[in-house]
């Protein structure tokens, strides 16, 4: 007699059991995605000259996971790119995906003397392209070194803060900055740099790292994820 009643009682009890469990997963919160972040840049976004898991990108993506940030770092820079060709390779580059954006460029423009207007643009094309899409960024500023002249310097180095502040919430931090230490010696930096004098060496870009955390995770707080 029990074994007939068996599977009519754990017949109903399946049932809820089977109603319960859905009602759990319905009630619990979807599993947030990682922020895609891209990193469009050129030869200091590449990582010039390092091993491969010492350059920005993988360097921030470490500092980041550390930080608790859910997100994955995307290598846009290409070696030897101006603000120009940021510009060409901007629509492939937002791919659906993609959360949030830094953007470093024109050292190539300053070290080829392009006139700062045209790098100004070519930025602003840049940024009206990441704002079309709803995209939260950060713009990292470059400084011109003095032997343009103090007109050069000024109309360049003015780009980056007046274009971050009519663009985006968030201020222009400067690449090189966190290896100044707060000398306003440009010679400073060099300690921390490659044998060109251009690019940072592995130190170098843990330093720039760790200033420019901070400013990455508000960034992605932006993103909203």
């Amino acid at each position: 007699m029990i074994s007939k009643l068996l599977p009519l009682t754990y017949a109903p009890l399946a049932a809820l059991r089977n109603v319960t469990i859905a009602f759990i997963l319905m009630g619990m919160p979807a599993l947030a995605e990682p922020v895609t972040l891209v990193a469009l840049g050129d030869s200091l976004t590449e990582g010039y000259g390092l091993p491969p898991d010492q350059g920005l990108v993988p360097q921030l993506q470490a500092w980041l996971t550390t930080q608790g940030a859910e997100v994955t770092v995307v290598n846009a820079g290409v070696s030897g790119d101006t603000t120009a060709g940021g510009v060409s390779r901007l629509d492939w580059t937002l791919t659906p995906d993609v959360d949030a954006v830094i953007v470093t460029l024109g050292g190539n423009d300053m070290l080829r003397g392009i006139d700062p207007a045209t790098s100004r643009a070519n930025l602003e094309t840049i940024l009206q392209g990441i704002t079309a899409r709803g995209l939260p960024f950060l713009l990292v500023s470059m400084q011109a070194p003095g032997n343009y002249g103090p007109d050069y310097k000024a109309e360049f180095d003015a780009i980056y803060p007046e274009l971050a502040a009519k663009y985006g919430p968030l201020p222009a931090p400067a690449f090189f900055g966190p290896l100044l230490d707060g000398s306003d010696d440009p010679a400073a930096v060099q300690q921390w740099m490659q044998a060109d004098g251009i690019h940072p060496d592995a130190e170098g870009v843990t330093k720039i790292v760790a200033g420019l955390g901070p400013q990455v995770l508000t960034l992605l707080a932006l993103a909203g994820k």
